[in-house]
């Protein structure tokens, strides 16, 4: 019997930038790219080759972007097009491609990391990695690929130093890792006279990160850029050992629909010490208080205040008319929550830049320092500026309960301890005060000639 191969054109042709990625046989890829190097249509058209040649028993690949609707919009319609040759079934309202040996590709949203629990996974990719969760890799991503050893491609263009700065270093390190750093002035991907023009028509800061990949130029439009990086130069994020001598307290931002986020802090004489960090959402008062107590445990901490916004006051129907207040009230002493006063966003930001000059953190609150990286003005496309109010996004939660953090953290700035036993110093068996020893020090005579 003769077998009949069936050849299937795909209407792809690498850019020459690419052809190399396409070759690679490491099991794990970063793609630093410049904007417009069609780094999104390459790693999806890569994805399909893939899923067809590696041809594993019900394969499955996905793509993920940092946002539902932006895969959608951004990624279906390339999918569509370069897997139609192949494609035997598709589900437009849950973004999948089923091809001819019955391989899967899937697209997700970095937004809802639950829609991926529980799947196993043969490829991925994550584009615009810097705009996602870091926890997403390691919590979620990683694990789906372990069964069937499954290969990963992070791709994205530079913001700061962040999640996708460390992956990009842990490639540059590591032989097993594929690394490219697509420049727009030495890809030649794009019109020197194009360069050129986007060059004077935006910030230096821009013009670097957009085009040229620098991981040093600030974030564009962040709020906190100059005090994270501050931090970061001075080794501010380090090991924060939890002082028993001050209490602990925390700062939060309360999630109706979305997430919920808290900081754990001690104020030592005027320096501000974040201990910790949490984020997640969907989950019940409940939690939260186990949560405290299960720090409590494992840490020590003894809790001083817990401050909430002012929304914490009000009732809802949902939850038998209390209010969030009342609802922590059933399980911790009332005493212990303070309402964090109802100032503007900007003034709050203005505190949050102040605060941060005097701020330590734990190596524990990763992903909320990352929070603090990005958080940034929102992008007006009409009038090519930035607006006065943030960009919602996963930022905006961890942020707001440091906003809340730098309001309160001066209601517990400790005075010098004093103990009233001791008014001196304890020399041999007598104790004498500064005056004493003052009076008995010879004095030094200085004569004047």
């Amino acid at each position: 019997m003769i077998e009949v191969v069936k050849r299937y054109e795909y209407p792809y042709k690498a850019r020459e930038a690419f052809l190399d990625f396409h070759r690679r046989e490491e099991r794990w890829a970063v793609l630093v790219c410049h904007r417009r190097a069609g780094k999104t249509v390459a790693t999806i058209c890569d994805t399909i080759r893939r899923a067809i040649h590696e041809n594993k028993p019900d394969g499955r690949y996905a793509y993920i972007a940092p946002y539902y609707a932006q895969a959608k919009n951004i990624a279906w319609d390339y999918l569509l097009k370069f897997a139609e040759p192949a494609i035997v079934k598709a589900n437009q309202s849950e973004l999948w491609v089923e091809l001819v040996n019955g391989a899967k590709i899937r697209l997700f949203g970095a937004d809802n990391p639950d829609a991926l629990r529980g799947l196993y996974l043969d490829g991925v990719v994550l584009d615009e990695y810097a705009d996602m969760k870091p926890r997403l890799w390691g919590e979620i991503v990683r694990p789906l690929l372990t069964d069937r050893q499954g290969w990963a491609t992070f791709i994205g263009t530079p913001k700061g130093h962040n999640a996708f700065y460390d992956i990009y270093n842990e490639g540059l390190k590591n032989p097993n890792w594929y690394v490219k750093t697509l420049r727009a002035d030495h890809s030649g991907l794009l019109p020197d006279a194009e360069l050129l023009d986007a060059q004077q028509s935006m910030s230096s800061n821009q013009y670097e990160q957009e085009f040229l990949c620098s991981f040093e130029a600030a974030i564009l439009g962040a709020y906190y850029g100059q005090e994270m990086r501050r931090i970061t130069d001075l080794e501010r994020i380090t090991t924060v050992d939890y002082d028993p001598m001050f209490p602990c307290h925390t700062a939060w931002d309360l999630g109706f629909n979305d997430s919920t986020s808290i900081w754990w802090f001690q104020v030592v004489y005027g320096e501000i010490r974040v201990l910790d960090h949490h984020s997640s959402n969907g989950q019940a008062i409940p939690y939260y208080t186990g949560l405290l107590a299960q720090k409590e445990d494992e840490f020590g901490y003894k809790y001083g205040y817990h401050y909430l916004p002012h929304d914490a006051r009000a009732k809802t129907m949902a939850s038998g008319g209390k209010s969030i207040i009342e609802q922590f009230a059933t399980k911790i002493d009332i005493k212990h929550f303070k309402i964090v006063p109802n100032l503007s966003i900007q003034d709050g930001i203005q505190a949050t830049r102040l605060a941060l000059t005097r701020a330590w953190f734990d190596n524990r609150c990763e992903e909320g320092i990352e929070c603090l990286r990005q958080y940034q003005r929102e992008w007006d496309d009409d009038k090519k500026c930035f607006r006065d109010r943030p960009k919602h996004d996963f930022t905006s939660h961890s942020a707001d309960a440091m906003r809340y953090l730098s309001i309160v953290w001066k209601d517990e700035d400790s005075p010098i301890l004093k103990d009233t036993r001791i008014k001196g110093l304890h020399v041999g068996q007598t104790d004498v005060t500064l005056d004493e020893m003052w009076k008995m020090t010879p004095k030094q005579t200085i004569r004047r000639i």
